[in-house]
């Protein structure tokens, strides 16, 4: 069995990381072998070496390999590519073809993005690995091939399983071994040797002096993301070979190649927040319910005063913050627009019911009685819906640095609205 470093010699990979070198010894081991490989990583990562090892270390090397790019081949064809179709099994089919799994007879046959494949070729796939039958397109007759499979992809199968873009019965007849490719960003002393073997190559390839690297521009090469992995370096490397007239390349030249180079500090990726940001529909439920619910109850308790009192101005002056907050306040909303509240969130106090708590108890008037269960239903879920309230309130509040507007937009409710809460919850 022929050693990492041996591997690494014959292949021209490039390389000490202790990931890369794991990869690398399973792909030896697992090459004597006829068991299906599945090569897992990020784009540019190098999957097309993998397939070569295994091929050239197992009994089929004096076989053929093929190499199938699935993303590649049109839907409506990848079935004829593969498998072959006979004579007049579609329009413009002239002559009887071969596939790709005829052809691999006896060898070995790379299947790259595998996961871009058609639900309908993933099942001729799997019949094909569970017992090498296949039929062409516009045939009955079932034939027998002898292929070894390995397959690649950047795709997350088990995400492309819950969507239902891959069969999962199929996903685990591939990967019986699974060998994953670390990305780069995560081979960190890998990154300035992969550089000088490119920049080395290029130089000799375009018969020019190798371009170099100062200190600064090295720490520059190492902390940048490589979102395109190697592939990406070594454009990087051709392009700078290729367009600098001086030979030792500082930092300042350096950024100039490397896409949006300023703005590669950590950060969450591929998550895009919706306009509202709550987390689930519940909490949208419970905005709905709190808006709804506070308006019924302060009706509930303006109607109680009007039914127990009949005279409506001692009403009206004994429950005046009740009237504004349901119908607003004229010297309030004068003094909405002038007023700055957008440190006024970072300290919160909720409304106390310490005086309720306490009150001495009375016998219910037969008005009363009518509404009793209905007010003690309240008392038991509004204290829940008003912590929820203020809870999205301040969220809403520090998600737009205190702006009411668009704390209002995002809430679902107007500016005023909003206002009249944060005056109500003292915040």
């Amino acid at each position: 069995m022929e050693s990492v470093q041996a591997i690494k010699q014959r292949f021209g990979i490039i390389g000490n990381d202790v990931k890369l070198n794991r990869a690398l010894e399973k792909a030896i081991q697992v090459a004597p072998t006829d068991i299906s490989v599945l090569v897992t990583g990020e784009s540019g990562v190098g999957k097309e070496a993998i397939p070569k090892i295994v091929h050239s270390l197992s009994h089929r090397k004096h076989g053929k390999f093929i190499a199938v790019n699935c993303g590649a081949i049109p839907e409506g064809t990848i079935d004829s590519e593969l498998f072959g179709h006979e004579k007049g099994a579609f329009t413009g089919a002239t002559q009887t073809r071969s596939g790709y799994f005829e052809e691999a007879n006896g060898g070995t046959i790379f299947l790259d993005e595998v996961g871009e494949l058609p639900l309908t070729t993933q099942v001729r796939l799997l019949r094909v690995l569970e017992n090498g039958e296949f039929i062409k397109v516009g045939s009955s007759k079932v034939q027998k091939t002898d292929v070894r499979i390995v397959a690649a992809t950047n795709v997350k199968m088990f995400d492309a399983i819950d969507k239902g873009n891959f069969r999962e019965d199929l996903y685990y007849r591939l990967s019986t071994v699974e060998i994953h490719l670390p990305p780069l960003r995560d081979r960190a002393d890998d990154i300035h040797l992969l550089f000088r073997k490119f920049a080395s190559d290029f130089a000799q390839k375009y018969k020019m002096p190798t371009i170099r690297l100062d200190d600064n521009a090295v720490q520059l090469l190492l902390k940048y993301r490589w979102s395109g992995n190697i592939r990406q370096l070594r454009n990087i490397a051709e392009q700078i070979s290729v367009l600098e007239q001086e030979r030792h390349i500082n930092a300042e030249t350096l950024r100039s190649y490397l896409p949006d180079a300023s703005s590669n500090l950590p950060a969450v990726v591929g998550g895009k927040k919706s306009e509202s940001d709550f987390s689930n529909e519940r909490e949208i439920l419970y905005k709905i319910l709190f808006d709804m619910r506070g308006d019924i109850n302060d009706l509930k308790k303006l109607t109680m005063e009007l039914m127990q009192n009949g005279n409506s101005e001692k009403v009206q002056e004994e429950n005046q913050s009740l009237i504004d907050k349901i119908y607003g306040d004229p010297e309030e909303d004068a003094a909405y627009d002038n007023e700055d509240i957008s440190d006024a969130y970072e300290y919160v106090q909720l409304p106390s019911h310490t005086e309720q708590a306490h009150a001495p108890a009375r016998i219910p008037t037969s008005a009363e009685d009518k509404y009793h269960f209905a007010e003690e239903i309240e008392e038991e879920e509004t204290l829940s819906l008003q912590d929820k309230e203020l809870e999205l309130i301040k969220k809403a509040l520090e998600r737009n640095s205190g702006k009411r507007k668009a704390a209002a937009a995002e809430l679902g409710i107007s500016e005023r609205t909003l206002y009249r809460k944060i005056k109500q919850y003292d915040l």
